[in-house]
């Protein structure tokens, strides 16, 4: 583990030697506060009364939405124009991209269908992915130049998010589809400031005003004006209400926004950008451990609900709080709006542990923070308290299958619980038709928090049991070849010859992008400190650039055109098109060939690709950290998400 103090070091080094490129030193206006703020009363749900003629019901999960397949028309048409940028500049030799794309213009399904997915990892995976997010984005500074793929978000369909990588997501898309570098340059000490840990709350200034005990009340005045509505509370809510202060750019972190007033919007509605998603595991009631077979739920802006064929049905997000029974809202039954808080659902994506008990006695915190903390403690109980309550809407629903259908509640915990670390699960069903997913992962499977590939394996592996539903995903090899032939260390691509993979319902290519070390070693542990110094957050920010970019095309010049391959892959096979040359040559060097080598590895400890600063060898096991620091470090098995 590189603690913050030994990796800024680095960074300074690496500044002094003119190894960061520009994109980590351009200004850009700050964040502007657009999301809707359409909760009735802040964070405590309301009844209001249901739309005439439309009790909400349960919809099975056999197709889309119709919400969703109207949008998607729009979308899929949204995309083209920017994919055909993007495609021009990547330059792919011997491919007409102008042709290409106006020849299939009357038939949208035949060009590539784009999904981007965001690992769990607390605030690695939240800063890592930033970085992946802004190298693909073409609103950033110098993203379009030679050896840079921004365009790939613009060209995209879906973004899904889990846990840290939720965070990401939902602070870009609640904030109206804003930039990472409008978030990281925000001036108002709203969003996005890591300077004070999330135990201390914001800074005083800007829009912010509270000291921490005023924090903390704030937050316990919100949610208990949640159980005052009839509501039941956990962690999670807390949680979930310290995670708007820093990611959402509103006052007392937007209580009274919703995450189903992204799809109100008039940019999302009309497909100007992409669909994001949220995903979350199901613990059944009586159990403890969460099973590699559990039920999966998204949050997507028109509806949450699971595609599994254990609950196998949807609900409309705005009224997810209200009283169905039976797969209905009754009659008689008010509709209930406002319980999709945007941070109660990055939090109940990140929902994992209950031991903030332990800050409650903590002589590092104020008296009146820990009598805050204590009354919170107390009033929401000792059982159940590290998962996310939801008046269960698939109560006395497929009966049969369900795991909660006999319960008034359904509970929900941070959806890497059951490996699946990246959200893949959303983007691979067939009713999406996804053709490329480009999975960043930011797990922390190794000694020195890397990832190894396990979150891959764990979704080949669903895809292969009873609980798959139809999905089909491309062969991954084991952990160990993962790590021996270095395909955690580099994108790779898996599936690239779908015509070996038997299923009926189509196979994505996977763009496999793991956290490495180009400019810095960002791997900071789940466990580490939750205040970061602006110079170190934009540091991994710049790596993740890098981890996206292999470093502007500097470790290897093909990878740009690669990217621009891989989104043509599918869609070229689909409509019997010549794989241009280069794009051989591409897959030859980027596609796993199948393999193996099993023998259990040395430990992975990665060297920077950029720079000639050497990594410390020591596992810094026996660092010790200074009070306040052991004091953030504690909270962390609240605030962040152990990814495995």
């Amino acid at each position: 583990m590189r603690t913050p103090v030994v990796a800024l070091i680095a960074l300074h080094a690496l500044l002094a030697q003119g190894k960061l490129n520009s994109y980590s030193t351009v200004a850009f206006p700050p964040a502007v506060r657009r999301a809707l703020p359409n909760s009735p009363n802040g964070y405590a749900p309301t009844p209001v009364t249901c739309p005439s003629g439309q009790q909400p019901v349960v919809r099975d999960a056999s197709s889309l939405s119709p919400n969703e397949t109207a949008w998607l028309e729009r979308r899929r048409a949204n995309t083209v124009e920017p994919m055909r940028d993007l495609l021009n500049r990547l330059e792919i030799e011997g491919f007409d991209v102008n042709t290409f794309l106006d020849g299939n213009a009357n038939n949208i399904s035949a060009l590539p269908n784009i999904a981007i997915a965001f690992s769990g990892g607390g605030y690695r995976a939240l800063l890592n992915g930033a970085g992946v997010m802004a190298a693909f984005d073409s609103r950033t500074e110098n993203a379009t130049a030679p050896g840079h793929i921004g365009g790939l978000l613009q060209s995209a369909t879906y973004v899904a998010g889990l846990s840290g990588g939720g965070w990401l997501t939902g602070s870009i898309f609640v904030n109206n589809f804003t930039t990472v570098t409008a978030l990281r340059d925000d001036t108002s000490a709203t969003v996005w400031n890591f300077n004070s840990s999330i135990l201390e709350g914001p800074e005083q200034e800007g829009i912010q005003v509270l000291n921490t005990a005023e924090y903390y009340q704030d937050i316990l005045d919100k949610v208990s004006g949640k159980e005052d509505a009839g509501f039941e509370t956990t962690l999670t809510d807390y949680w979930g209400r310290a995670l708007a202060f820093q990611l959402v750019n509103a006052t007392e972190g937007g209580p009274a926004y919703t995450w189903s007033s992204i799809g109100l919007m008039d940019d999302f509605q009309s497909g100007s950008y992409p669909m994001p998603i949220i995903l979350a595991d199901e613990r059944a009631p009586g159990e403890t451990l969460i099973p590699r077979n559990t039920t999966v739920f998204e949050f997507n802006p028109f509806e949450m609900g699971s595609w599994d064929p254990t609950t196998f049905g949807f609900v409309n997000m705005q009224y997810l709080g209200s009283n169905f029974s039976g797969g209905v809202v009754t009659n008689d039954a008010a509709c209930v709006v406002g319980f999709d808080n945007v941070g109660f659902i990055m939090g109940t994506s990140s929902s994992l542990f209950n031991t903030i008990v332990a800050l409650a006695d903590s002589p590092d915190l104020p008296q009146p923070v820990r009598d805050v903390l204590a009354q919170a403690l107390t009033s929401g109980g000792s059982e159940n308290e590290d998962i996310a309550d939801y008046p269960n809407p698939f109560f006395g629903y497929n009966n049969a299958t369900n795991p909660s259908a006999n319960s008034s509640t359904l509970t929900l915990v941070d959806g890497g619980l059951d490996f699946q670390n990246i959200p893949l699960h959303p983007v691979i069903q067939p009713d999406r038709n996804v053709d490329v997913i480009f999975a960043v992962d930011s797990s922390a499977d190794t000694s020195f928090n890397y990832p190894n590939g396990t979150a891959l394996v764990a979704t080949y592996e669903r895809s292969q049991s009873d609980i798959s539903n139809g999905t089909a995903f491309p062969s991954i090899p084991d952990v160990n070849t993962m790590v021996n032939l270095n395909l955690n260390q580099r994108p790779t691509f898996f599936g690239c010859n779908s015509s070996n993979i038997t299923s009926d319902n189509p196979v994505p290519l996977i763009v496999y992008i793991p956290l490495s070390p180009y400019v810095l070693f960002s791997n900071v542990s789940t466990f580490d400190p939750l205040a970061f110094n602006d110079t170190f957050r934009n540091a991994i920010i710049e790596n993740g650039y890098d981890v996206a970019t292999m470093g502007n095309g500097t470790v290897d010049a093909q990878w740009p055109t690669c990217v621009g391959c891989a989104v043509l892959s599918r869609s070229l096979e689909r409509t019997g098109t010549p794989v241009p040359q280069v794009c051989v040559e591409c897959f030859q060097a980027f596609c796993w060939d199948g393999t193996l080598n099993s023998t259990v590895p040395a430990t992975y400890e990665p060297t920077l690709r950029l720079g000639s600063l050497n990594r410390p060898s020591s596992a810094a096991s026996g660092t010790r950290w200074p009070n306040s620091l052991l004091l953030a470090t504690l909270a962390t098995t609240v605030a962040l998400l152990a990814m495995l």
